[in-house]
């Protein structure tokens, strides 16, 4: 009775380490790099939408370098989102308070995607917080917008570029 007890946790641990293993051969990431641009005359303090940036994804080609498809992919999440000032060179985000992040496609669907609610002050670099939603609909289309909503803690004196770069997690099934 041990032996097949012993034989079955064997069996058992090696069907998970398995699937661990298929899962990561199935795994890939999506970098993504856009610019956010904060004009001089953003208001302060109430949350404000600032320009949205159409984003072509790639998709089919990405999936295909991956050696999948898109019908495919069963899992899209935000794996990474970090916010980097990138002019004037002397900036950093002590103008502002909170950031979300959004997705939308041409369909009227809209997801938020990261958010932060404290930034931190004399940063020129922050990481937001991934709501891991599933943003399938979004990476398999030929484009999304993202959409940033900000509140500002002090008056900007001149326009501020930030780099937003993006790191898509994305698990397909193998067959």
């Amino acid at each position: 009775m041990k032996k097949m007890l012993l034989a079955v946790l064997v069996l058992l641990t090696f069907i998970g380490t398995s699937c661990d293993k298929v899962d990561d051969l199935l795994t890939f990431y999506i970098d993504q790099e856009e610019t956010i641009r904060i004009e001089s005359n953003f208001p302060i303090g109430a949350i404000t939408p600032l320009s949205p940036i159409p984003v072509k994804t790639n998709s089919t080609e990405t999936f295909k370098n991956n050696k999948t498809r898109a019908e495919l992919v069963k899992d899209v999440s935000l794996n990474k989102l970090t916010l980097t000032i990138s002019d004037p060179a002397d900036e950093n985000f002590d103008f502002l308070r909170s950031i979300e992040i959004y997705l939308s496609n041409d369909k009227g669907e809209e997801t938020k995607i990261a958010y932060l609610n404290e930034v931190p002050k004399g940063v020129k670099a922050i990481e937001l917080k991934s709501t891991n939603a599933k943003l399938d609909k979004y990476i398999k289309g030929e484009t999304y917008t993202v959409k940033t909503s900000a509140a500002i803690a002090k008056p900007i004196t001149r326009d501020i570029a930030i780099k937003a770069a993006m790191r898509f997690k994305v698990t397909a099934d193998p067959i």
